[in-house]
């Protein structure tokens, strides 16, 4: 499920140049003819599919970047670099988001002619080229977190520019002015209430939260299913990026295990739970059946709040 795969990388290298490329250029289209038509409804589809290609850029920066070896300060490379775009990609849409409401405010204030008739055909644009956007990404979505994202997004996309041919097709019909910043209203609730869970999630792995698709207490209890392990303490998992997960714990076991014990665990948590970056220090378990440290490990961080 890593972008590191230099094959992955190459591949959805392509698919995200094309994407940019053509929404750099179906920007430029939308912002010429929201001004022309006066269309904040427009304009909002507009400042979306400009943070959009931000955010492809970024996320293609940071996949190229969290590929690169460990060296000098940076021990476990750039990997979080994937992190922090999403929380950047977010307030990026937050801004844009705030910007077009403005405009919208305005122009249920001062009502203006919009022309419906142009609306309807640069958004359908719109849905072809995310249409089409989101094809680049289909097959990788299935195995790859990071490209599920970008299809997911750019499916949604074709929604919202779907959205705005409605709304000229309504204008069109009724005349009626306000339906265009009404629409974008509608278009930013849409934007906001998906950007607000990628910014919380983000900040979530920011902070070194255990990852959402991950619980923490079924870890523990597989761990302890183990013969060998007596105790599990220092238990934690984080993300180290936006595809890879880490573990580290103490495991107090007897004098002995079978061979391959560690490597059985490591490939047992990477096929049920997809953590890839395993570390275990094993304590020892003395006569009294406690561990070396005298420790009887503290759970109270496995219970969530």
């Amino acid at each position: 499920m890593e972008v590191a795969q230099s094959g992955s990388r190459v591949k959805f290298g392509r698919a995200f140049a094309i994407g940019i490329g053509l929404n750099i250029a179906f920007v430029a289209v939308e912002i010429i003819y929201g001004l022309m038509a006066n269309s904040s409804a427009l304009l909002a589809d507009a400042g979306h599919n400009a943070s959009d290609v931000l955010g492809l850029a970024f996320a293609w920066i940071a996949a190229w970047l969290a590929t690169l070896k460990p060296r000098g300060k940076y021990t476990y490379g750039l990997r979080k670099t994937t992190i922090l775009v999403s929380i950047l990609n977010a307030l990026l849409l937050f801004g844009a988001m705030a910007a077009i409401g403005y405009d919208a405010i305005g122009k249920i204030r001062e009502p203006q002619p919009v022309a419906g008739d142009k609306v309807m055909i640069v958004a359908a644009i719109g849905v072809l080229i995310n249409s089409v956007t989101a094809l680049l990404f289909i097959k990788g979505q299935k195995d790859d977190l990071n490209i599920r994202g970008a299809f997911l997004h750019m499916a949604a996309d074709a929604a919202v520019s779907l959205g705005v041919v409605g709304a000229g097709l309504l204008i069109v019909l009724t005349g009626k002015q306000w339906i265009d910043p009404l629409m974008s209203f509608i278009i930013i609730g849409v934007i906001l209430w998906g950007t607000w869970k990628l910014f919380t999630d983000s900040l979530d792995l920011a902070l070194d939260a255990v990852p959402r698709n991950i619980d923490i207490r079924k870890v523990n209890a597989f761990l302890l299913e183990h013969d060998e392990v007596k105790e599990v303490t220092d238990l934690h998992v984080w993300a180290m990026s936006t595809t890879q997960v880490a573990l580290t714990a103490h495991l107090t076991v007897p004098g002995s295990q079978r061979d391959g014990f560690l490597e059985l665990l490591q490939r047992d948590l990477s096929r049920r739970f997809g953590i890839e970056h395993t570390t275990f220090q094993i304590v020892p378990e003395n006569s009294n059946g406690v561990n070396d440290c005298g420790s009887k490990g503290d759970l109270e961080h496995l219970t969530d709040s």
